[in-house]
């Protein structure tokens, strides 16, 4: 399978794939596959940042009940970790969902263009 970005105009098909790329896999890689380089690497590493949060605070809250085990230690939740991670991640999806109805709209303009200047 060949990864290419779009050449010219967007089209409706593309900008779809695009937007469905972000809103259902990563934000920010249907940024990048839509050549909107700056919002998706922004989007892509606010993202990323978030999800490192998380895992971080996952991380944290195993390492506390393996230790609970041995002893009679309460753990300590850092929701702090969870929070930051979950509203990174979420500022970043709302982020490539601004971005992905860009993406549709000047697909639907573009459109229009092409079948006027088909037409006419």
């Amino acid at each position: 399978m060949k990864f290419s970005l779009p050449h010219g105009p967007l089209s409706p098909a593309q900008a779809r794939n695009c937007a469905l790329m972000n809103q259902l896999a990563t934000p920010g890689l249907g940024s990048l596959m839509a050549r909107r380089l700056a919002a998706g690497t922004g989007q892509l590493l606010v993202f990323l940042a978030g999800f490192g949060l998380f895992v971080g605070w996952f991380v944290d809250e195993m390492r506390q009940f393996y230790a609970m085990m041995f002893s009679n230690n309460e753990p300590h939740v850092r929701y702090w970790l969870l929070g930051a991670g979950v509203v990174l991640a979420g500022l970043a999806w709302l982020w490539a969902l601004a971005t992905s109805i860009s993406l549709l709209r000047e697909a639907k303009r573009n459109e229009a263009r092409r079948l006027a200047a088909e037409s006419g």
